[in-house]
């Protein structure tokens, strides 16, 4: 056999793919795709071996759709004209994208009109969060499918299939009690990484009894996602933020170092930065600013001394004083948004029309600015910003605010015009 058992394992139909029964359930996505045989374009991500390419190469393959294999950050516009050109002589594609989120804008520019009209249906498979790291040209015209990480039953199952499978080790081995679930606690929801521990434990058995002492010899670390302990990726990154929050730079420092040993820069660089807007905000702006910055070191200097930086700022943030009033702000807007889409008054229009001189914003009187009502008629008064008096620099945000409300907001430009002219005269 010159493949390894991973690639031998890899299932080529939707009904032999480990866990994501919300992918592939009965009435899931991927399953209705397969029986209506009416697929769209979609957007995998999850962690690393978690089965992302696996089942957009299974859903082609129930499809009867053929597909090709297309890599974001190494493939050139070269092998993208000739994918093109293929689709339209037979008619439709299945393109699987790995790295989509590294798609660049010329290659995403060729790409989307073939995608609109159907010619090619792509499966953009990617270890990023696509809300924070696609291209929406893209995204909108994509589904977004979040792969999670298999279970501990699931890659206890895998191995299982791998044991006695024609295509794994068939039967030739047996296996001591508890050394699939040792495997599976070692693999944090990766089952290449499973497989790929089961395969070295048969090659450096002698007597085709795989014991647990075997497997222990033959692996120094656990998975390098995290330790045998935790669960599972986006936890992790959530176990951060959530230290961050609370103020706790020990907590903190715990899971900023699982995802080190991941040598997962890009998803620390979102998730911390996220937080920092999120969680500290108004009450430490130059926090924010500083975490930017941060990351920019970390990526310049990498890994390993790019801990130091990172673990630097994730500190300052435990600390800092927090406020999260900027997104209650830009979510009550959202909110009230979505209940009522009121256009912006006349006078605050770009181009106005049948408005008076008098009626219209005045460009060149900045003493009249703060006065006027900018909300929609009907959301007249309305505050989405809540200030929270956590630190001097929001409780000064918070004073100048507390003046702006008193003046009041005239939707009657004409009559606010006429007035401030003439205390101006």
């Amino acid at each position: 056999m010159t493949t390894t058992l991973a690639h031998r394992m890899r299932p080529t139909s939707l009904n032999d793919v480990l866990g994501q029964k919300h992918i592939i359930g009965e009435k899931a996505l991927f399953t209705q795709f397969v029986k209506k045989k009416h697929p769209m374009s979609t957007i995998l991500y999850g962690p690393p071996g978690c089965g992302k390419t696996t089942l957009a190469s299974a859903l082609a393959n129930d499809l009867d759709i053929p597909f090709r294999l297309f890599n974001a950050s190494t493939g050139n516009k070269k092998e993208m004209d000739m994918i093109i050109e293929e689709a339209k002589m037979s008619g439709e594609l299945f393109v699987i994208i790995d790295e989509v989120h590294r798609l660049n804008k010329d290659k995403q520019d060729h790409l989307l009109p073939h995608i609109e009209n159907g010619l090619l249906i792509i499966a953009g498979c990617t270890t990023a969060n696509p809300y924070h790291s696609i291209n929406p040209a893209i995204r909108s015209r994509c589904q977004i499918v979040e792969v999670k990480p298999l279970s501990l039953e699931d890659i206890i199952e895998g191995l299982n299939r791998a044991l006695v499978s024609e295509n794994g080790l068939h039967n030739q081995f047996k296996v001591e009690d508890g050394v699939f679930q040792y495997i599976a606690k070692l693999s944090s929801g990766d089952i290449r990484y499973a497989y790929n521990c089961l395969e070295v434990s048969s090659i450096l058995c002698d007597d085709s009894f795989i014991t647990m002492d075997i497997v222990k010899n033959s692996l120094h670390k656990a998975n390098a996602q995290f330790d045998k302990d935790e669960d599972q990726y986006y936890d992790t990154l959530s176990g951060l933020q959530k230290s961050i929050r609370g103020s706790d730079p020990n907590g903190a420092m715990y899971y900023l170092g699982k995802l080190i040993e991941a040598n997962d820069i890009e998803s620390l660089e979102r998730r911390v930065i996220t937080t920092a807007y999120e969680d500290i905000g108004l009450a430490n702006p130059n926090a924010c600013m500083r975490t930017v910055i941060a990351f920019q070191a970390a990526k310049i200097i990498g890994f390993p001394e790019a801990r130091i930086p990172i673990a630097s700022v994730i500190i300052d943030l435990c600390l800092s004083p927090k406020s999260k009033s900027s997104e209650a702000a830009i979510d009550a807007a959202l909110s009230s948004l979505a209940a009522h889409p009121y256009p912006a008054p006349h006078y605050l229009r770009l181009t106005p029309v049948g408005l008076e001189e008098d009626e219209k914003y005045d460009y060149n009187r900045p003493e009249l600015w703060e006065y006027i009502q900018y909300l929609p008629e009907a959301l007249k008064g309305q505050q989405f910003y809540i200030p929270w008096m956590t630190s001097q620099y929001e409780k000064a945000l918070a004073e100048n605010y507390r003046r702006l409300l008193k003046h009041g907001r005239t939707h009657n430009i004409k009559e606010l015009n006429n007035k401030k002219k003439t205390n101006h005269q």
